[in-house]
C-alpha cells in the first residue's frame, strides 16, 4: 500500500519550484521508488497487489491545486499505463481515489495557507484564493469530507476484493464531476460549469453544501 503524500494549494506564483519538486518527489517518485521494489519479486511469483492511495484531483484538476492535481495525475497516468503489464504477471494495482479526507494533513495545510504571502500574485488572484477558495474549502471539507476510518475501510474492501478494481472512488459526491469530464472530450463541459458553479454561483454552492 503506497500511501506517502503531501500537499499544496495556493496561487501558482506563490509555490517555488523546489517545493513543487519536493511534493514530485514524494507523491509521485515515493510511489515509482516503491513499486520498482516490489514489482520484481511479485513478477517472479506470479502474485500481488499493489495499492495506491491516489485522489479524485488524479482525475480533476480542481483551482489553486495545479502542482498537487498534477503529482495525482502523474500517479494515474504511471498506474495506467502500468496496469496491464501487470497483469500479465498476475500482480494487480488498484487507485484508491478519496475526495477530502478530514485529517491534520487538511488542517496544517489550509493554516499554512491562511498565513501564507501573497504578495508575489496579482491582488485580484489573491482575493480569490483567499476570500472565495478558501471559504468554499472549509464548507466542502464539513459537509463532503470522508474519516480516515472510512478510506481505511474502503482501501480494506479493495484489498479483500477477489477481482480487485483498478480504480475506486470513496466519495459519490465526486461521481458526477467525474461523469461530465469524460461525456465531453473537448473538456468545454466540465469547464464550464466548474467556472460558473465557482465565479458566478458561488453562494449557491456554500448554500447546497451547508
Amino acid at each position: 500500500v503506497s500511501n506517502a503524500g503531501v500537499g499544496m494549494a495556493g496561487p501558482l506564483e506563490c509555490q517555488s519550484l523546489a517545493a513543487m519538486q519536493s511534493l514530485m518527489d514524494t507523491n509521485f517518485f515515493g510511489l515509482v521508488r516503491l513499486v520498482k521494489e516490489v514489482l520484481p519479486d511479485m513478477k517472479r511469483r506470479r502474485g500481488g497487489h499493489i495499492v495506491v492511495i491516489s485522489s479524485i484531483m488524479g482525475l480533476q484538476g480542481i483551482i489553486f491545486n495545479d502542482i498537487y492535481s498534477a503529482s495525482k495525475f502523474a500517479v494515474e497516468g504511471f498506474c495506467e499505463s502500468l496496469v496491464v503489464q501487470a497483469l500479465r504477471f498476475n500482480v494487480a494495482i488498484s487507485l484508491v481515489e478519496p475526495g477530502p479526507v478530514m485529517t491534520e494533513f487538511e488542517t496544517k495545510l489550509y493554516e499554512e495557507a491562511e498565513r501564507a504571502d501573497y504578495s508575489r500574485t496579482d491582488p485580484e488572484t489573491a482575493e480569490i484564493f483567499t476570500k472565495l477558495y478558501l471559504r468554499n474549502s472549509r464548507d466542502v471539507f464539513t459537509s463532503l469530507g470522508q474519516t480516515p476510518e472510512d478510506i481505511a475501510e474502503h482501501t480494506l474492501r479493495v484489498i479483500e476484493s477477489a477481482r480487485p478494481p483498478f480504480r475506486h472512488q470513496t466519495n459519490v459526491a465526486y461521481t458526477p464531476m467525474a461523469a461530465l469530464k469524460h461525456a465531453d472530450p473537448s473538456g468545454a463541459l466540465i469547464t464550464d460549469a466548474v467556472y460558473k458553479l465557482v465565479f458566478k454561483y458561488d453562494a449557491v454552492l456554500r448554500f447546497g453544501l451547508r
